[in-house]
């Protein structure tokens, strides 16, 4: 069965797909053009920076026995891993640990001769060549205490690892190394890109990308919302007129392709009606002007009966049987341009639906048990009751000439809010699924091989959807699982008859 998703669904999911689109196309312009790599550094090295600072000031005035220790209670505190690292990827003091090879490309790409204080080292021991090592953190910088950076300034870089996943933000620690006497680096490394907020705060992200999509959506919504609204009535009205109603008229002030659209409907409307009316006009006058000729035809054939011989009186007999089935089939054409031609403005009558129904199947003479009901007493309806009792004994007639061998055929009626459901079912072949849509069409009969002994001219059906949409019904065909036929009438429940 192909899945219909209806186009209100599709605008809104085109919309997100279109931001998703967006978000992907503005990522991959930043990693080509703009060095998301930088940029991410930038953003993380703006929070982090002033802890890392102050991180590097304690570091400074402590012995590098004691190095790791403040390490481990900076990292208790803020809840990351902090390091101080090697050039070469050795770690120098905090958790041990082996740095990976995305950390160790990064560090690679660093002066590796710079002086430990920036320019020139403290004056005559550039570097630390001498100093004893344990003295070697409490050396001031050349200039007093290191001066904050500015946002960037002193950030190796902010890099992810694969093995193991965790990023990584490095700073230029400045921090002396008594072995190798080289620039050390501290390193802050978490498993989470925010660094549980320390990296950087995800909410305002958060709520900035919600409030945009808020704001698209309340953008789109009121035009989206407008468009599926002309083209559900629009459909909504095709339908009626494919179902043969013409009295429609569809909004057609939109001044655009749907307005265009929504014109064109009702001219459609209107000009089929008038097609279809006229035809049933006349067909009307043709019945019933062939109404008198047959009449005298009929009546000269019973008097030429009683006056031929005993071997013509056979082909009078068939004569006059051809002349009855040429009435009954104008009589069939009286009664379809009749119920065709009711006016929708028929005045309806409430009516107790259980006494009609049962007139209507009693008048078909059905065999005993062939028939069920199953309506309750009290239900009451809007119709015609003359219409509605001519389109219930055709559906009852149909039922039993074809089905009535296969099990009893069954009426039942429930409500449905302001509607009644009427069905009348049965348990025989029912037709081809591409018959369905063509039954009620004058003249169409689902077997082209039928005969005039089993089955009519195809205007039973027909009859019943003109009676039907007399009382400002519908009526619907399909066939019933795993065999049978069924009919469902909707009418208007009547006010009596409503609940409370």
């Amino acid at each position: 069965m192909k899945l219909r998703v209806p186009l209100y669904a599709q605008f809104v999911g085109w919309f997100f797909l279109n931001l998703v689109l967006l978000a992907v196309c503005s990522l991959l312009f930043l990693r080509s053009q703009l060095k998301v790599d930088r940029l991410l550094t930038a953003l993380v090295g703006e929070r982090a920076q002033p802890v890392a600072e102050s991180l590097i000031q304690d570091l400074r005035s402590r012995p590098i026995s004691q190095w790791t220790d403040e390490l481990d209670r900076y990292s208790r505190i803020h809840g990351v891993r902090f390091q101080v690292v090697r050039i070469s990827g050795d770690v120098l003091a905090g958790a041990k640990s082996t740095l990976p090879a995305e950390v160790i490309e990064v560090l690679a790409r660093r002066p590796a001769n710079r002086p430990p204080h920036g320019r020139g080292g403290p004056p005559g021991m550039e570097g630390f060549d001498g100093m004893p090592p344990d003295r070697l953190g409490d050396f001031p910088p050349p200039d007093g205490p290191h001066p904050p950076r500015r946002g960037g300034d002193g950030l190796a870089g902010f890099v992810h690892s694969g093995n193991p996943g965790r990023y990584w933000l490095l700073v230029d620690a400045m921090l002396p190394d008594p072995e190798q006497h080289r620039p050390t680096f501290l390193s802050i490394s978490s498993d989470q890109l925010s660094g549980g907020g320390f990296f950087f705060n995800s909410a305002p992200w958060l709520w900035a990308g919600s409030a945009v999509i808020l704001v698209s959506v309340l953008w789109w919504l009121p035009f989206v919302g407008q468009m599926t609204r002309s083209i559900s009535q629009m459909t909504r009205a095709t339908e009626r007129i494919a179902e043969g109603n013409f009295e429609i008229a569809v909004h057609d002030q939109r001044g655009d392709e749907l307005g265009r659209l929504g014109t064109a409907i009702n001219q459609m409307s209107t000009r089929l009606g008038g097609f279809v009316l006229g035809q049933k006009r006349f067909l009307g006058d043709v019945a019933h002007e062939l109404c008198s000729p047959l009449a005298r035809m009929e009546m000269a054939l019973g008097i030429l009966d009683q006056r031929a011989d005993a071997r013509s009186k056979e082909y009078v007999q068939d004569v006059r049987e051809e002349v009855r089935h040429m009435s009954g089939l104008v009589n069939e054409l009286l009664s379809f341009s009749k119920a065709s031609l009711r006016q929708r403005d028929l005045p309806l009558e409430t009516v107790a639906l259980l006494p009609l129904v049962t007139g209507a199947v009693d008048r078909e003479s059905p065999p005993e048990g062939a028939v069920r009901i199953d309506i309750a007493e009290d239900l009451l309806i809007e119709a015609a009751p003359d219409l509605l009792a001519r389109a219930i004994g055709n559906l009852v007639r149909n039922a039993l000439r074809y089905a009535a061998q296969a099990g009893p055929i069954t009426l039942s009626a429930a409500r449905s809010g302001s509607r009644v459901q009427v069905i009348i079912a049965d348990l025989g072949p029912g037709v081809t699924p591409e018959s369905l849509a063509r039954l009620g069409e004058p003249f169409y009969r689902p077997d082209a091989a039928r005969t005039r002994e089993d089955g009519g001219a195809g205007l039973g059906l027909a009859i019943v959807r003109s009676c039907i949409d007399a009382c400002h019904g519908t009526v619907h065909f399909r066939n019933r699982t795993p065999s049978g036929f069924e009919a469902e009438i909707q009418l208007q429940l009547a006010v009596d008859s409503a609940p409370g």
